[in-house]
């Protein structure tokens, strides 16, 4: 006779649980215990502030029909890759921001690779070993967050929030926080009447910009950034690498994943403030041609700004998927593509893989912030012939889930 099924875990249960492996977002995956010797397993429960292997006391945060969320409250075996977290925030009930503050940096750029491999694996039908790679400009995954927007409360309190949550925990002083943010006193101060308040630094020049609601109330319009040898205008509301180093890494990545010569025609996609564009119509030289197009007005006006030392790069204002549905690849043999968060527009991957094999195409480097949708759109360009010959990703966003991958595509 079956054993009946176990009553399902509620917000409030308190459970304990051996966390398995790594999940995207920054959770560890675990069951409840089984309901009987014949069943197939227990409820999955998607584990915070714990690391695999370990044995923890879980407080569940949501449940729904088929999974729970939970909060490791208690660790009662503790995994030799745990370390004290930097910030008293980083904990059940604290702030958000922060994914993996309790595991040690090796272990984190392992669980980031490790997600990184499952989701390939199961989106894409990818097996690719991938080591992710610390770059210079943090102290010990610290002091890197050189971009930090902080929700206000009613009160006028600036913090950050909880974790899925619209609560905000006042910080005074983040660890991830480069310097120059945690010494605006932002933090410090109260912000009547505002919803969030923004710090943006440039540590190359040392200036700072203040914005309340996304209005500037502080510091300069435009700020001095420095990478990849030279310097780059930005305003402040332009996006820009939050990390100190990772312009310069990814700009010199892409570049020798490209390898553009002289004469080459290179696309240039959600080119933001021209970094890309810059190096590469460097490369190229005035024989050659970079199209960038942007849609974000304040970011084209500052690729115009940086590229005007190489007239032979030119940005278009639009939609990606709508100029390339006009006018397609424009002969270009190279691309490079940085689209945001939610990945490609399944129109714009059909339009540059069909460029591809027999096509002018020849190679594309995928700049991702995010491993499932980066594998999403791997899986269309697979669908059409491409090969993923080299695949890097680099810890750019220390303590949290998040990782910066570089896919490069031959045709």
């Amino acid at each position: 006779m079956t054993a009946p099924a176990a009553a399902p875990p509620r917000p409030g249960d308190l459970l304990e649980l051996v966390a398995g492996e790594a999940a995207h977002g920054g959770w560890c995956v675990a069951r409840t215990a089984s309901a009987g010797e014949h069943s197939a397993g227990g409820r999955v429960v998607f584990v915070r502030h714990a690391l695999p292997g370990e044995r923890v006391r879980a407080r569940v945060t949501q449940a729904t029909a088929r999974f729970a969320r939970a909060d490791a409250v208690e660790i009662l075996e503790p995994s030799p890759d745990r370390v004290p977290p930097p910030c008293p925030h980083a904990r059940p009930g604290g702030c958000g921001g922060c994914d993996w503050q309790h595991a040690s940096l090796p272990a984190q750029r392992a669980l980031k690779a490790t997600v990184i491999r499952q989701q390939l694996r199961r989106i894409a039908g990818i097996d690719r070993d991938v080591a992710v790679e610390p770059v210079d400009g943090d102290a010990d995954g610290l002091g890197w967050r050189t971009r930090v927007r902080f929700a206000v409360r009613k009160d006028g309190t600036a913090g950050l929030r909880q974790h899925r949550s619209h609560t905000v925990v006042p910080v005074r002083h983040c660890p991830i926080g480069h310097d120059l943010v945690n010494e605006s006193g932002a933090a410090r101060v109260r912000w009547p009447g505002a919803r969030s308040v923004e710090v943006v630094t440039a540590p190359g020049s040392g200036q700072v910009a203040v914005l309340a609601d996304g209005a500037p109330v502080r510091g300069p319009q435009f700020l001095e950034r420095r990478a990849a040898g030279r310097s780059w205008r930005t305003g402040a509301t332009t996006f820009w690498q939050v990390h100190p180093g990772a312009a310069s890494v990814l700009a010199a990545a892409v570049a020798g994943a490209l390898r553009p010569a002289p004469g080459d025609t290179v696309l240039d996609l959600y080119c933001g403030a021209g970094l890309f564009a810059g190096v590469l119509a460097e490369a190229v030289g005035p024989d050659g041609t970079v199209i960038g197009i942007e849609a974000d007005t304040g970011a084209v006006r500052d690729a115009r700004h940086n590229l005007k030392s190489t007239p032979w790069a030119r940005v278009h204002k639009g939609d990606v998927a709508a100029m390339l549905g006009r006018y397609g690849v424009s002969g270009a043999t190279l691309a490079v593509l940085d689209p945001p968060r939610t990945g490609l527009d399944r129109a714009v991957t059909e339009t540059l893989a069909a460029a591809g094999p027999g096509g002018p195409l020849q190679r594309i480097a995928y700049v991702s912030c995010d491993p499932a949708t980066l594998a999403r759109d791997l899986a269309i360009f697979g669908e059409h012939g491409w090969n993923l010959t080299a695949l890097r990703a680099f810890d750019i966003f220390p303590m949290t889930h998040h990782v910066e991958c570089l896919a490069v595509l031959t045709s």
